[in-house]
């Protein structure tokens, strides 16, 4: 009962298990919390053949930048990032 001091933390462990989905495929990664995403992103675009520059990486609706690490998002653990097609162009 000595560790009441750590309510919104539960214990959190250094690496966290993010799924990583574009609807046709659910790829899990076991990253550290402080790693930034660009390299979750860089091996997801490898594994699904994919260029970093065609593909758009959300979290809770939000775009996720290569720099980010899940402490900055304040990602949980089992949490999804979800994989879009770029969309390029569009104007009259």
């Amino acid at each position: 009962m000595g560790d009441s001091n750590h309510d919104d933390a539960p214990a959190a462990s250094e690496h966290l298990n993010i799924k990583v989905t574009d609807n046709n495929n659910e790829v899990f990664f076991k990253i550290k919390r402080t790693t930034k995403l660009e390299k979750l992103m860089s091996a997801f675009c490898e594994r699904q053949g994919k260029t970093l520059n065609s593909v758009r990486f959300l979290f809770d609706g939000q775009r996720v930048q290569p720099t980010d690490t899940p402490d900055s998002l304040e990602m949980q653990d089992s949490d999804t990032l979800e994989v879009h097609q770029e969309q390029l162009g569009g104007g009259l």
